[in-house]
């Protein structure tokens, strides 16, 4: 089992398997782990598209299962993974990071509070609110 990280996601692959730097995944993984989807004119999420490099094929796709590293860094996103091969995270370039930095305005997520409540910054919508973080590394 593959772990891939996407943005504020964590979605454990069954059909992933690792070649070198490739990470491969089939399509239903795919979606799910990224909101990517594939489609006849390539990778597609929403109305953008990212097709197959012509003559490339082979380096992208392999029947039904798709080289998520590949796609990911010819959108010039960071691709990283741990020495095992069974934790990998798909990243946000700098540039998009950077946009949407510039909104101030913090992601949607939702965490548990010290009573095991889950609660999303999405319910605190025109209250004020301080988000406190911290990392171990």
């Amino acid at each position: 089992m593959i772990t891939v990280l996407h943005e504020q996601s964590e979605t454990v692959c069954s059909s992933a398997r690792v070649s070198g730097e490739d990470l491969w995944l089939d399509a239903r993984d795919l979606t799910a782990a990224t909101g990517w989807s594939l489609k006849p004119e390539g990778l597609c999420r929403g109305d953008l598209c990212l097709p197959v490099p012509p003559g490339r094929s082979g380096e992208y796709r392999d029947g039904e299962n798709l080289n998520a590293a590949a796609f990911w860094r010819r959108m010039q996103h960071p691709v990283v993974h741990n020495a095992a091969g069974d934790l990998w995270v798909l990243g946000t370039n700098a540039v998009e990071r950077s946009s949407a930095l510039q909104s101030l305005e913090a992601p949607a997520f939702s965490l548990p509070d010290l009573s095991g409540a889950v609660v999303s910054l999405a319910q605190q919508r025109g209250k004020k609110v301080l988000l406190a973080t911290w990392a171990s590394w």
